[in-house]
């Protein structure tokens, strides 16, 4: 057996399953399309589930794919053992409708044993045992010997996840050997010990399971097989574990040598070295598909792998932010497999540098809340630390248990690691039960997907707005039906139609169906099942029926101004890209007939002069009346001539792309203008944060535009009316009154103070000795803050040596301030500490130096109680 890489293995599949007729697509991002199923792509068959199901017609009967995956179940044992992963690589060939069983099995037979020269006789395979047809295949077509194929039972060798598609499998195992083995003299494939090595499993989908457990026969069978990049890495290299074949070797290294330690040496730091050596490959490629940390969702799956890298560095002595620097030893080994982390090698480093500078603070955080909880042990004379505590620390703060159990053995103490164990398992339940729910919900049937699958419907309305369209089906009450009549509402399916489904970001079309017997009010326009167009509204008169020719008529008037804000959304990610850098992506988008909102990828703020700067790019793009030209291209052709894909796509062999003169050029399938001219203008109305990393910008387009001027204009003619002013003065006349009300505000600042100074003589005459300290307390209403700031000062400095405390109501609020002089001071008086405990009275917090310290509270009512209160603080602070 020829010793084979990574790299090779998967270009040699690729071209394999090519020479048999297949369409080779890249890799789907991790981040799943238009699936609420999944947090992220978990097996290679995941992006392509609406192909199985039906709900989409696949860019080809047969696929091939070598799918990126992330898996987090079992992420505490990553690091722990040596085959545990959260990121790995799935090889497979599908089949939708096309091939089945014999070429699946044959094909699969060829590749191993004539492109990868795996020996013949260590190679076993299994099916299901009521399997007969594949058991036949193997044995009398493939003249595979009976005594190494192995029947297993369904909850090994059939495929299913609830209700939907399912169907039995064939799995190939490589044996590694008796010295893996156990002491069973009939270990075969099936067996829990070491020796046979599963590498490839062939999924023959041909039933479906209904809600009452029955399965029938489905039409159009399915091939999905998967076999694991890494695994099969494993077996052409001799090697144990995944950490020993060559490209994530390669990166082993690199952790090695940035730390300074050697693999192999020591269990502890071996396992460190694992953990950060898988997190580096999965974060990497998480932020290249567009994943953010955050604390919820997939953001958090990449905030915890991070993290969790991040202090196994920290335990390997690594003191300074190291992980972005990994990166580069990713993209070397990845890079050409994977262009995505070439192209954002910046931007990767970039998200992974921030989050690990954040996560020093974050340690920083949770090890103030861990020294509470051990001072509060330690008063109690405890010596365990709750399962409940330490739980909240790790789910909360990020904080690890194993650095929270180093710091309580370091005090002596302990953890309760069943109670933790207790909650983390309930969480898991909890994702467990989610992630069942949704799947089993992700395989309802839509009624849609009942139709036969050559019912479709071609979207024929970049040029016209009308056309004539049979209709193939119709929906009411989520039942097909032959007819609809006037009032009910209803989803009509047509052959051929002007109306532009929702997608891409950009809204459907709305409109009218007609014909001489009905009249059809389209409110909204989405893809459905089998690539159908779905018009969805009601029947205004008459009655529709299957068969019935109808003129599909898209308001002109909605599809222009969709078609001007979309044609906007590209000319704004260029200007984007050229003000703000390349590193910006889109990351959602949305276009309807009023405005366009646009999400990308940056992390910080965009200051007004870099708005003021990509508001006039996109005004100049349109000004220069640029021509949009539209063309249908290979991806790679696409690709090569530079053109940007879109969020929110799916991409087939063959693409639409719009360039917009020698400024855009992007992958779109959606409606756009003959010339950017017809945007008329672009005005961005806000810019913000809407997630960790990611900005929205939202803006209008022409008429829209003329609309908010206008407004602005009424404004401005208002202000001027009510401030006495001509347009031109106005700027001018604004700056005078704010000056005088600032010059009439001193004003009346130095009256009130005069006035209190005046009464200072009787204040000071109010003063009480306290455990042999002055004290003054007075209350006041309507003054200011740097009023009473002030008057306390004046006061404190008459009093010569003591302590003044002071209260002001204003605004249904009460502000106090405490101020002391210095000798009271070395006496042991702290003004925040008294300000604090007055306020605590009244309901409210504050706090300062020992000299002088503020508080706020809203309970007016217990105002005199409070300023009473101050006479008891400080006779527990005088020495």
């Amino acid at each position: 057996m020829q010793k084979m890489g990574l790299n090779e293995i998967r270009s040699r599949f690729l071209k394999f399953f090519e020479s048999k007729d297949h369409y080779v697509r890249e890799s789907y991002s991790l981040i799943p399309n238009n699936d609420k199923s999944l947090l992220l792509v978990s097996a290679g068959m995941a992006p392509l589930k609406n192909y199985f199901s039906g709900v989409e017609v696949p860019p080809s009967k047969r696929m091939s794919t070598c799918q990126k995956c992330i898996r987090t179940g079992d992420i505490e044992n990553v690091g722990i053992t040596a085959r545990h992963a959260t990121f790995f690589e799935m090889l497979g060939n599908f089949s939708f409708g096309d091939y089945f069983k014999r070429e699946s099995i044959k094909w699969g037979w060829e590749f191993v044993t004539e492109h990868l020269n795996m020996p013949v006789d260590k190679i076993w395979v299994t099916v299901y045992e009521n399997d007969d047809e594949a058991y036949d295949i193997w044995s009398n077509e493939m003249n595979f010997p009976k005594e190494r194929i192995v029947k297993l039972g369904k909850d090994d060798n059939f495929w299913e996840i609830g209700i939907g598609p399912c169907g039995p499998c064939s799995e190939m195992y490589f044996d590694r050997g008796e010295e893996y083995g156990c002491d069973n003299p009939d270990c075969k494939p099936g067996c829990d010990c070491d020796r046979y090595l599963e590498f490839w499993n062939h999924v023959f989908t041909q039933f479906n399971r209904d809600e009452e457990g029955n399965y029938n026969q489905l039409e159009n069978k399915n091939i999905d097989t998967g076999m694991g990049l890494e695994r099969i890495g494993c077996i052409m290299q001799g090697v144990d574990t995944i950490f020993e074949v060559d490209t994530i070797k390669s990166i082993l290294n690199a952790v090695e040598k940035v730390a300074n330690v050697e693999y192999g040496k020591n269990p502890k730091n071996d396992m460190s070295i694992r953990v950060i050596t898988d997190h580096i490959r999965a974060v990497s490629f998480l932020v290249g598909d567009g994943v953010l940390p955050s604390n919820e969702g997939r953001g958090y799956v990449l905030r915890r792998l991070l993290r969790r890298a991040a202090r196994h560095g920290k335990l390997l002595g690594i003191k300074q932010s190291f992980l972005y620097e990994l990166v580069d030893e990713v993209i070397k080994v990845s890079g050409e497999a994977y262009p995505v982390l070439v192209e954002k090698e910046s931007y990767i480093k970039k998200v992974i540098r921030i989050e690990e500078e954040k996560f020093s603070e974050t340690i920083d955080q949770g090890s103030e809340i861990l020294n509470s909880y051990i001072e509060e042990l330690k008063k109690l004379g405890n010596k365990t630390l709750s399962g409940e505590n330490a739980f909240k620390l790790y789910d909360t703060y990020g904080f690890p248990i194993d650095l929270t159990k180093e710091i309580l053995e370091e005090e002596n103490l302990l953890v309760d690691e069943v109670s933790f164990n207790e909650e983390m398992e309930k969480q898991k339940q909890r994702a467990r039960t989610a992630r069942g729910n949704m799947d089993a919900e992700s395989w309802k049937e839509d009624p849609l997907s009942k139709l036969d699958t050559s019912i479709s419907s071609k979207f024929d309305g970049y040029e016209v707005l009308d056309m004539t369209g049979k209709v193939k089906a119709i929906v009411k009450d989520n039942e097909i039906v032959n007819s609809a009549s006037e009032g009910d509402e209803v989803t009509i399916v047509v052959d051929n139609t002007t109306f532009y489904p929702e997608g891409g970001g950009q809204v459907g079309d709305c409109g009218i169906l007609l014909n001489d017997n009905a009249n059809i009010e389209v409110v909204e326009t989405r893809k459905g099942a089998n690539n159908s167009i779905r018009h969805i509204g009601f029947v205004k008169s008459g009655v529709v029926s299957t068969n019935d020719e109808l003129k599909t008529l898209v308001n002109k008037e909605k599809r222009i101004a969709s078609a001007r804000n979309h044609t906007a959304t590209h000319l704004l990610h260029k200007a984007l890209k050229e003000v703000l850098g390349d590193h910006v992506n889109q990351a959602g988008s949305l276009v309807n007939t009023e405005r366009l909102r646009f999400d990308i990828t940056h992390f910080e703020a965009i200051s007004k002069e870099e708005l003021k700067l990509i508001e006039e790019k996109v005004n100049e793009a349109i000004l220069a009346s640029l021509d949009i030209k539209y063309e249908n291209m290979s991806i790679n052709e696409a690709k090569e001539r530079g053109a940007t894909a879109l969020f929110g796509e799916k991409y087939g062999n063959s693409v639409r792309v719009v360039s917009m003169g020698d400024y855009s050029m992007e992958l779109c399938g959606g409606t756009h203008l003959k010339n950017t001219s017809q945007v008329g203008m672009f005005k961005i109305l806000s810019e913000g944060g809407v997630a960790a990393g990611v900005r929205r910008i939202e803006a209008i387009t022409g008429k829209a535009v003329y609309e908010y001027l206008k407004e602005k204009e009424t404004i401005i003619s208002e202000v001027c009316t009510s401030l006495k002013s001509k347009e031109e003065n106005l700027l001018q006349r604004i700056n005078s009154l704010l000056e005088e009300n600032k010059n009439l505000g001193k004003e009346l600042h130095d009256v009130k103070t005069k006035m209190t100074l005046q009464s200072s003589d009787s204040i000071l005459d109010s003063k009480v000795e306290v455990s042999g300290v002055s004290l003054i307390t007075n209350k006041f209403e309507g003054m200011d803050m740097d009023t009473l700031r002030e008057t306390a000062d004046k006061l404190r400095d008459k009093l010569v040596s003591g302590v003044v405390v002071l209260a002001n109501i204003a605004d249904d609020k009460v502000n106090f301030v405490v101020t002391a002089t210095k000798d009271v001071i070395e006496k042991g008086v702290h003004s925040g500490n008294i300000v604090r405990e007055v306020a605590k009275v009244a309901g409210g917090k504050g706090g300062g130096r020992p000299n002088m310290a503020q508080a706020g509270s809203t309970e007016i009512s217990k105002v005199d109680q409070a300023l009473d209160f101050a006479s008891e603080v400080i006779k527990t602070q005088v020495k």
